[in-house]
């Protein structure tokens, strides 16, 4: 579980393909490693995986942790595009006593969003992100949505789409700043949203076959 504060941006280190799962090792610095564990969880972009190897140095600020990244994952996430020194959103899961200041967050990516327009001023950016209609249907103004991991609030929604309204802190936190016309961004919905639209269609559904009296 994760809240989808974003805590720093790793780089790619080498992202090797071999038999459909993907050996992603990531440098950040070291105190973000600090009392990691072999299994643990962290989201990249937003995905969680799974730590498989980590190390830290005592001669520098950087460590390097590694992840295998299986063929589902790769193929509903941006991570199977990764390259050599790509920037990477970073979080550690989510420990007792935890400040909650986004969302709940699972770290299971439902979909992509594609950057399609990106308008910047002096002091924010506004994005829009072009979103498959089976997932657009949970997006709401002003609701929650994580994007590549990071916890944000939905501005409007169009037809085939949504707007975010990024402040500078987020801008200097995570990639999400620096992404260009036609890129894929992961898209985790607000659960709670996803549970009340689908109820609300199962009752919507149930009642017209079988209608009351």
């Amino acid at each position: 579980m994760f809240t989808g504060i974003v805590q720093t941006q790793a780089s790619v280190v080498s992202a090797i393909l071999n038999d459909g799962v993907m050996r992603l090792v990531l440098s950040v610095g070291n105190e973000y490693l600090q009392q990691l564990t072999i299994g643990a969880s962290i989201a990249v972009n937003g995905c969680c995986l799974t730590v498989v190897q980590f190390e830290t140095s005592q001669s520098d600020v950087v460590g390097q942790v590694s992840f295998d990244v299986i063929d589902e994952s790769l193929k509903l996430t941006n991570l199977g595009e990764l390259k050599c020194g790509n920037k990477v959103n970073f979080e550690r899961s989510v420990t007792f006593g935890t400040e909650l200041g986004g969302h709940i967050v699972s770290g299971h990516i439902h979909d992509m969003a594609i950057v399609d327009c990106i308008i910047r001023t002096a002091d924010n950016v506004k994005i829009k992100l072009l979103l498959d209609a089976s997932w657009a249907k949970y997006v709401f103004y002003k609701g929650f949505i994580a994007v590549n991991g990071a916890s944000l609030t939905v501005g409007e929604v169009d037809e085939d789409g949504f707007w975010l309204h990024l402040i500078p802190e987020t801008l200097s936190i995570t990639n999400i700043g620096k992404v260009q016309d036609g890129d894929k961004l992961n898209i985790e919905v607000d659960q709670q949203t996803y549970t009340i639209v689908n109820t609300v269609e199962h009752y919507l559904r149930k009642n017209t076959l079988n209608p009351i009296g």
